[in-house]
């Protein structure tokens, strides 16, 4: 093995710790980036003096960066300095109710006997559901690659059969609470990869359970610091970068790769290739034709993409003293907001909207008396009839008068720095399917279980790792798939 040389495709954090966990197995690897910098979605953008994740803003289950450096040899402290916020996000509601999440227990329950006291003791019922959804499908699901009939044999069916497949995370939510104000809070959790709360199965309220009881995490610098992190840990470990090189076909012969090709025409023989580019466009795109069969290929076409994102970033010459690190306000119609989304493929009317305010904890993300507000819409992905140059510019005006009216006042007027991001630039900068975000969505009882698996099954030498794949998609599951695609290779 050690004599072998491992192309990756992309350098997303999924592909960073591939590239990482190879060279810790000796193998030269070198990874073809189609951009610039490191990180795929996880993007950093500094103007003016204000700074902004463009990617995810929120770190749970830190251990597996932890896993993963230690599976190299090294300390991730010595790399990444972490805090946890103490209020892990504010909601705003529709009405004016304010209501702070807290991982600590005592804390999280005060706040919900402020807002909806009959519901206290369902809240903590709840939790402890999470938790148990949590236990059954760990081991079973996120740290099982899934691929051979080995895998399976170690599953507790008993476990799986009650893990709430078969009712919507709305329907279980509803259940448990009757308050308006915590069915909508547990909804929203649904949104983490990308899905609708009233088509996902109950299966993903495992989510609130990692941010609630086992916590939320905030990298010093910014979360873009994870992915120079481990783009210097794979520099350290002896791998090879090249940047502003796509790769435009990964070459076989009958059923192995060979090797792949850069746009530029360059071929670069390969023993092993992983694939950190969107499962469908790797797939669809970058495989010859002829390579998979046409039910393949059409299977892939046909999976339903998560949500994709529309993103305003602001920098403001102004601060308010209502916001924290971490902010949603609440649409005042969820299940229409996810109609629009999803059945109707438009902007909703009335959005829910996160904002990272990440100068509320790092000072020198704005100047000073400034504030840098990443916000995020839920966005359909893409279809024909979107027009994004003109949807860009009328939907984040809209936006600013939405949020000026649910309290940032003077919001238009204290805006320096303005940067919008759409689900044609994740389509275009990422190739991410159909402009999605998190990869596939979970829209029905069984598609969170039939992503790609980490290795082509048709292939002896082709493995896929990233958000798009198993186990899904955020920074954790994208780790895990690309432990699971070491795994596989290893078999």
């Amino acid at each position: 093995m050690k004599n072998e040389n491992a192309i990756v495709i992309g350098a997303g954090i999924g592909g960073l710790a591939t590239a990482c966990l190879l060279a810790t197995e000796g193998i030269r690897t070198t990874v073809l980036e189609k951009n610039d910098t490191p990180g795929g979605k996880m993007q950093e953008y500094i103007e003016a003096g204000y700074r902004f994740d463009t990617g995810p803003s929120l770190l749970t289950m830190p251990f597996l960066l932890e896993k993963l450096f230690s599976r190299c040899g090294k300390n991730l402290n010595d790399y990444l300095e972490f805090s946890e916020p103490e209020i892990i996000c504010r909601y705003f509601y529709s009405d004016g109710t304010l209501f702070d999440s807290y991982s600590d227990p005592d804390k999280a329950i005060k706040e919900v006997q402020n807002i909806a006291p009959a519901d206290a003791d369902a809240y903590r019922s709840f939790l402890n559901y999470t938790e148990d959804l949590y236990s059954k499908t760990a081991d079973s699901f996120l740290f099982n690659p899934l691929y051979e009939f080995k895998d399976l044999k170690s599953l507790n069916w008993l476990d799986l059969l009650s893990i709430d497949a078969f009712s919507t995370v709305s329907d279980k939510v509803d259940q448990y609470f009757e308050s308006d104000y915590l069915r909508q809070f547990f909804k929203r959790f649904t949104t983490y990869n990308g899905s609708s709360p009233f088509k996902a199965p109950a299966t993903l309220n495992v989510i609130p359970h990692v941010e609630l009881n086992q916590g939320g995490y905030y990298v010093q610098g910014g979360l873009y610091r994870i992915a120079e992190s481990l783009e210097i840990l794979a520099k350290e470990l002896g791998v090879t970068f090249r940047y502003n090189t796509p790769v435009t076909e990964i070459m076989v012969k009958q059923k192995e790769a060979t090797g792949v090709k850069a746009e530029n025409g360059e071929v670069l023989n390969a023993d092993l290739v992983f694939a950190n580019s969107d499962a469908t466009d790797t797939i669809v795109n970058l495989l010859p034709e002829c390579a998979l069969s046409k039910r393949k290929r059409n299977r892939q076409i046909k999976i339903e993409p998560s949500c994709s994102g529309f993103v305003i970033m602001l920098g403001c010459n102004k601060q308010w003293e209502q916001l924290r690190h971490h902010n949603i306000f609440f649409s005042s119609d969820y299940k229409k907001e996810f109609e629009q989304i999803f059945e109707q493929k438009v902007l909703p009317d009335d959005p829910t909207i996160y904002i990272a305010n990440t100068s509320y904890t790092d000072k020198n993300h704005a100047p000073e008396g400034g504030s840098n507000l990443f916000i995020l819409i839920n966005a359909p992905y893409l279809s024909d009839d979107q027009d994004w140059e003109l949807l860009s510019i009328n939907y984040r005006d809209k936006i600013i008068k939405l949020l000026s009216d649910r309290g940032l006042k003077d919001l238009e007027n204290s805006i320096k720095v303005v940067k919008t991001i759409t689900p044609f630039d994740f389509y275009n900068r990422y190739g991410s399917n159909r402009g999605s975000i998190y990869g596939t969505s979970s829209n029905n009882k069984f598609s969170a279980f039939l992503r790609p698996r980490n290795k082509l099954r048709e292939f002896e030498n082709i493995y896929l790792t990233g958000g798009s794949t198993h186990p899904g998609g955020g920074i954790p599951l994208v780790l895990l798939s690309a432990f699971n695609a070491l795994e596989l290779m290893k078999r």
